[in-house]
């Protein structure tokens, strides 16, 4: 015989809210603490849980001196070998990117490092504006090696770039390594994106190599916090 599991107050007051946010839109502002407690009958403080609880999820948002309004859930993304593109059609939402600069610089001493090249060799650098149903979600930078994609012009790069170097170049990106840290929007990433200067977001930093271990790419991306959250799958080890 199975037991079912217990609902508590709270966990109740959660999905009466959650039922409330889906009835309402996008940027619209949820009742007051009091008011809910006297809608739902139960107490303030049940009711701040829940709205805590819902505003971690990304659920809602609080604007200081103004309320709790509904805001767009967030994208989670699964810490796996994908690219931007994949993810979002994954969760049904359509992929785009806009190249914002493209230039050749020399490799130097960082780059060459991160790169394995001489640091007098061409890399070329890739401003993109990433969007999701025609939504910025993030700023992305790439470094390349020149010699690995001759002839690439900003019209190229209007979707997936693993795409554009398996169907073009030949190139299959096979594995890498990637840093997450937080971080704020500086003034031209919050214009960009279209959020307020010094929000929170995501700096990822990754670098890919291919099937022989060649390294073909160092990225760094800037997501808005506002709009990401980051999923990842725990494995106990093994004594």
């Amino acid at each position: 015989m199975s037991i079912a599991p217990k609902v508590t107050k709270q966990s109740h007051t959660r999905q009466q809210v959650m039922d409330l946010i889906q009835r309402l839109g996008i940027g619209t502002a949820i009742p007051s603490e009091r008011q809910l407690s006297a809608d739902l009958g139960v107490s303030r403080l049940t009711v701040r849980a829940a709205l805590d609880d819902l505003t971690r999820e990304g659920y809602l948002v609080r604007r200081r001196g103004s309320g709790t309004y509904v805001q767009q859930p967030k994208i989670s993304q699964e810490l796996t070998m994908t690219s931007f593109s994949e993810d979002m059609r994954r969760r049904g939402m359509v992929p785009g990117s806009r190249t914002v600069t493209m230039s050749t610089i020399l490799a130097g001493a960082r780059l060459g490092r991160l790169l394995n090249l001489s640091p007098s060799e061409q890399v070329l650098v890739i401003k993109r504006l990433r969007l999701a149903d025609g939504e910025p979600m993030a700023i992305e930078t790439l470094h390349i090696p020149e010699a690995l994609v001759p002839g690439l012009t900003p019209k190229a790069l209007s979707g997936s770039f693993y795409e554009l170097m398996s169907e073009r170049y030949g190139i299959e990106i096979a594995s890498g390594t990637q840093a997450i840290e937080p971080t704020v929007t500086n003034e031209e990433e919050s214009a960009a994106l279209g959020v307020p200067l010094h929000s929170p977001a995501f700096l990822f930093e990754r670098t890919s190599r291919d099937q022989s271990g060649r390294t073909v790419e160092f990225v760094q991306s800037v997501y808005r916090g506002d709009r990401y959250r980051i999923v990842t799958e725990l494995n106990r080890r093994e004594a």
